[in-house]
């Protein structure tokens, strides 16, 4: 008993060093240029940069593992994650099982319609048997299956999979993030149109497993550094700058401002 008790000792005491010695961060790289996996195979874009500025402010390497969008959550309760930095929308629905940083992001829900869709305003949504894409477990999903109960959903689990229904026009519409439509648009602007007007406001913040109000404090200290020392607006000229164009020339405002 006395051997079971040590070795279960020495088991917290391993587990609780690699806690304190490394900052691991849930994404799901397929999202560029917020994360992706890079030409040299390692996890990169915006997200990756606020995760390193997190794990410097607070003296730790940071390791990415990179998990299907779906599979985030779970993994922050289950322990196998200390934070989602992956383009994650703070909402009631998710606040009722993780906690949230501050919002570093605010943008909105948008369309990309088949350029041979009927679709040509947000309004337009409404028409009864209206068939849209959406992509599992995000706000997107979660908007139209209470907003429009009488579109027909077809449920995927990538992005790819959704650009590829609008693209082929066998669905209307995809609902998903304005960074988001704007880029897929312009990789198939003969087949799709950018309807960039906000369904509905979000913000993006980290998500952490509730209770560890100390990790969100140093969290919410450094994304106030970064905006405060200008780290937000570099990242948007690394990363974001054709966006920020395109979204001041329809005036509207830029996800870091």
């Amino acid at each position: 008993m006395f051997l079971l008790r040590l070795f279960s000792l020495l088991i917290i005491f391993i587990v609780g060093c690699a806690r304190r010695d490394v900052l691991v961060v849930g994404v799901d790289a397929t999202y560029p240029p917020f994360e992706f996996v890079d030409e040299k195979g390692q996890i990169s874009g915006v997200t990756a940069a606020i995760a390193r500025e997190i794990g410097l402010d607070m003296g730790k390497p940071v390791e990415f593992r990179n998990i299907n969008f779906d599979g985030l959550i779970p993994a922050l309760q289950s322990g196998q994650i200390d934070l989602i930095i992956s383009s994650l929308t703070a909402n009631e629905v998710r606040r009722q099982s993780i906690d949230f940083s501050e919002p570093y992001v605010k943008t909105g829900l948008s369309i990309l319609a088949a350029k041979d869709s009927t679709i040509m305003a947000p309004a337009d949504l409404q028409t009864a048997e209206r068939k849209l894409a959406v992509r599992i477990a995000t706000t997107g999903e979660q908007w139209c299956r209470k907003e429009l109960p009488q579109a027909k959903l077809v449920a995927l689990d990538t992005d790819a999979a959704c650009v590829l229904e609008v693209v082929n026009g066998t669905i209307d519409a995809w609902v998903y993030d304005q960074v988001s439509v704007m880029n897929y648009h312009a990789k198939h602007p003969d087949r799709t149109r950018a309807l960039l007007a906000p369904l509905r406001e979000e913000f993006w913040a980290v998500g952490l497993k509730k209770g560890r109000e100390d990790l969100k404090a140093k969290v919410n200290a450094t994304l106030a550094r970064m905006k405060k020392d200008g780290v937000f607006a570099k990242l948007a000229d690394q990363y974001l700058s054709k966006e920020r164009d395109l979204m001041k020339a329809q005036g509207l405002p830029f996800v870091f401002e």
